[in-house]
Parts: C-alpha cells; structure tokens; sequence
C-alpha cells in the first residue's frame, strides 16, 4: 500500500510540475524541451522523488504512443512529396552518420573502433521533438515540418535495427555477410512495416463499424501498443509498426471516423504525447552525471563535432542527391535540416540498453548524454533564430492581413445576427435596432469589399480561399455518406465506392479556379 501511495504522489507531483514549466517556458519564451531537462537536473538533488530512466521505460512506455501520435497527424500528400529525401536521410544517411561518428572515434584514440562504430549508430537517431513544437508556434511551412519529423520517424527506426545489428556482429558473435546483413535489415524492416499495414487496415475497417468515441479512441491506443509488442516479439522494427499503423489510422479516419471521434483522438494521443516526452525530458535532466560528464568532456566535444560534421555531410550530401533524382530539398529547409537534427529519447535508450559490464559502456553513455544536452541547450535554444534569419517563421503579411479582414466580418456578422435575434424576440428598442442595423450593414459591405479587392489582387490568397472551401465541401459529403451508410439508407459497398471518390478528389484537388465575382461572399464561414 505504501508503494503504490509513494507511487501515486511521484506520478501527481511529476504532472504538477510539468504543467507549472510549461506555464513558466510560455511566458519566458524557454524551450520547453530546455525548461525540462534543467528541471530534472535540480530535482536530482533531492530524495523526495524518486526517478530512474531505464531503456525499457523509454522503448516499450513512451516511444509507442509519440512514435503513434506523430504518425497520425502525417498528411500523406505531404509525405510523399518528400519521401525521396527522408528515405535517403532516414537509410543511407544512418549508415553515414555512423561511419563518420566511429571514424573520428577510433582515428582520435578515444575508443577502440568496435565500440565507437556501436556509439556512432546509435547516435544516428534524431529527435525532432523540440524543434516541431518550435514549428508550431512559429508558423513553419507545413512540408519543413513533414520533413523534420518523418525523417527522424524513419531515422529512428533504421537506427534501432542498425544498432541492434552492429551489437549482434561485435559482441555476440553473430557472423553476416554483406547480403545476408541487407536481408536480415530488410526483414526487420520490412516485416515490421508489414506487421503495421495489416493492423493499421484492420482497425481502419473495425472503425468504420464502430460509432462510439470513448470505444474508438481506446482502440487506438489497443493497435498503437499492440503493433509495437507483437513487431518486437516477432524480432521485428517495433518503431516502423506504429508508424505505418498510425499513418493508415490518420490516413483513413476522415473515412471511418466521425469528426467528433477524430477531434478526440488527436486531442487524446496530444495530450499523451505531451505527458510522455515530457517526463522523458525530466528524467534526462534528473539522470544528469556532472562529474561523470566532466571526466569524459574531450571524449563529449569530439563526439559532438563529430556528429555535428557527420549530420552537415548527410543533410548537404543526400539533399544533393535526391535533387539529381528529382525532389528537391530548398537550401533553406536543409539548413533547419542540418540545425534542427537534434538527439534524444532514442539515442540514450539505446544507449542505456547496453549491459553495465561491458567495457567503455561509460564512455559510451556520458557521451550520449553530452551530445544530448549539446543538442538541446545549444541547438534547440538557437534553431528559432535561424528560421527568423531564414524568412521561415509566421506568414506572409498579405495572409495576415486576409485573416485580420475575415476575423472581423465573422465577427461583425456575429453582431447584426444577434442583436437582429434580440430586435426580433423583443428584447432590443425598435429605434435603437432602426440605428445600428445600417451601421452594421455598412460595415459588412465595406469588409466584403476590401476582403474582394485583396483577393483580386493577390491569386495566392484567392486560391487558398477556394481551395480551402472546396476541401470542406467534400469533407461535408464523405460525413454526409459516412452518416446515410450507418442509418443504413447506404449499403456498406456503395458507400465505400463513394467515399473512395471522395479521397481521390481530396488527394488531387483541381488546379484550375474559376473566377469569383465582386458579390461573392469571401469571408462566409468554412472558405
């Protein structure tokens, strides 16, 4: 009883605390990421909570639900258009980065070379974490951000099957040629990719059976850890499972889900996403080793160059090539690329994971811890300063302006509605209503008019005006045949038949748009 008490306080005084830095980090302007980690540093020295971060606790607990999270707010239209450049950076561009990282290690003399190929691939792993939250607040296109972190979802997992390959080889005993070492890494892979396709399509179909939120949503988080575990137990990528099942589940939700359940699902895995990168960031800090970190600072500073250099070759190098092969990667995104590459959950778990009688473990851990806390408290406090130099923050100020000129006519259109509500029902002076309904009107009219006059002269917003529009008519339809099919006024095959029309029309809007004469109604709710 006085465990699970001791245990029940620990869980509630981590929340608390969590809530207040983020509170504190959204006033300061801190990264929440830094504001953490430096938290879990102070809570180090004291004994009233007790942490421990173990590899476990970060691979089976908390990786699932922020690989699951990520995965399902994945556009897949945006995916694709940068598939070629994550593959690259995500297969080849590990393999690279672990070169690269060992070779500095073993030519310094700083560890033997077995060993200092074992910290480079685990080292690969990227955690965009800090920096996507930054995207957010700062209004970061949309297809950077997509980039950013399907790279470091498939990074991670290349990293974890790598890692747990070269492991095997050095210091199990396991031989492999270089075909069977391609095999045996598209197997893992693979299957796991596999596993997440066929659990992913098979709670897309239970979904569209289902119309209850609460059952749906507990569902989701069923499939989120159950093609993790049965991945891992197949000796399989755990991390690719999640990934694919949480892109077939986001994908298809617009399909199989209702907008309330969907609203809820993205609610729920947010809030489960920030809970759990939240105390990994704190039990980071509280795992803080100052003398250990102090005694390896030489070691700490060439991993960190290293790395540093090994992510510049990738991140230039493969951008280069993916350009040759026909998706360009803008110099500007590859600069956030080669910045924003910072390192965390994964690289320690991974880390943590190796057996504390195997020589140099230490090094190899105080390592991973400063090239961690570079990355945070160097790279993630900088990187806004660098989208700011980049022109990669906010929106353009003619979008600004549109939002500004469509806020107000909701709003003035708010007002005549309800004070016409008022007039009519009794509740407002005939004379008064007599005086401010032509105000209101005018007031409407001018709004109209200078919404009109900006779109006129400026296609782009035009463009997004009715293409945002056209988006929420078939959003609207596929609802409205989602609906008809469970009253049963559909059948199942006709309505599948026609939301796959739906999905089509989505995933390959027109280009060509017509014009929009002067009366048209631009800021009407829903453009």
């Amino acid at each position: 009883m006085e465990g699970l008490l001791s245990a029940e306080i620990t869980v509630v005084t981590l929340l608390l605390i969590v809530a207040i830095i983020a509170l504190v980090s959204q006033r300061t302007r801190m990264p929440y990421t830094v504001a953490l980690v430096l938290v879990g540093f102070l809570l180090s020295f004291q004994t009233y909570i007790t942490l421990d971060l173990t590899a476990d606790l970060i691979l089976f607990l908390f990786l699932p639900p922020l690989v699951f999270e990520a995965a399902l707010a994945i556009q897949p239209r945006l995916l694709r258009s940068v598939l070629l450049p994550v593959t690259l950076l995500a297969i080849p561009g590990v393999l690279v980065v672990a070169v690269i990282v060992a070779a500095a290690l073993t030519v310094s003399g700083m560890l033997p070379w077995q060993y200092a190929l074992l910290f480079g691939s685990l080292i690969a792993a990227t955690d965009p974490v800090a920096v996507i939250s930054l995207f957010k607040s700062l209004g970061a296109p949309k297809r950077l951000a997509t980039l950013v972190e399907s790279e470091s979802l498939f990074n991670d997992a290349t990293t974890i099957v790598f890692f747990g390959m070269i492991f095997s080889i050095l210091f199990l005993g396991r031989s492999f040629t270089l075909a069977e070492a391609v095999i045996e890494f598209m197997r893992v892979a693979l299957g796991g990719a596999l596993i997440g396709v066929v659990i992913g399509h098979l709670a897309d179909r239970v979904f569209f059976h289902i119309d209850d939120t609460l059952i749906e949503t507990t569902l989701s988080a069923v499939v989120a850890y159950g093609s993790y575990l049965l991945a891992e137990e197949l000796h399989m990528s755990g991390v690719l499972a999640v990934v694919f099942t949480g892109l077939f589940i986001g994908s298809g939700s617009a399909r199989s889900m209702s907008p309330t359940t969907r609203t809820m699902l993205h609610n729920f895995w947010g809030y489960v996403a920030f809970i759990a990168n939240s105390i990994i960031f704190i039990l980071i800090g509280a795992e803080i080793n100052v003398a250990g970190l102090a005694e390896s600072m030489l070691a700490i500073l060439l991993a960190v160059a290293a790395v540093l250099v090994a992510r510049m070759v990738t991140v230039y190098g493969f951008s280069g090539l993916s350009k040759a092969l026909g998706t360009v990667v803008p110099l500007k995104h590859q600069h956030i690329l080669f910045w924003g590459g910072l390192r965390g959950a994964v690289s320690l778990a991974l880390a943590l994971s190796l057996a504390r009688s195997l020589p140099n473990r230490d090094t190899i851990l105080h390592m991973t811890y400063g090239v961690v806390l570079f990355t945070l408290l160097v790279q993630g406090t900088t990187i806004s300063r660098l989208m700011r130099r980049l022109g990669l923050t906010g929106r353009p100020a003619i979008e600004v302006k549109y939002e500004a000129l469509q806020g107000r006519l909701l709003a003035t259109h708010a007002a005549y509605q309800r004070m016409e509500e008022r007039y009519r029902n009794g509740s407002l002076d005939p004379q008064a209503w007599r005086i401010i309904a032509p105000e209101l009107q005018t007031r409407i009219q001018e709004l109209e008019k200078e919404i009109a006059h900006l779109a006129e002269n400026n296609p782009d917003i035009l463009e997004r005006i009715v293409h945002s529009a056209r988006r929420e008519v078939l959003r609207t339809e596929r609802a409205a045949v989602l609906s008809l099919q469970r009253e049963g006024i559909l059948s199942e095959a006709v309505a599948e038949e026609l939301m796959r029309e739906i999905d089509e029309q989505l995933e390959n809007p027109p280009t060509s748009e017509p014009e929009l004469s002067q009366s048209s109604p631009l800021g009407a709710p829903g453009a």
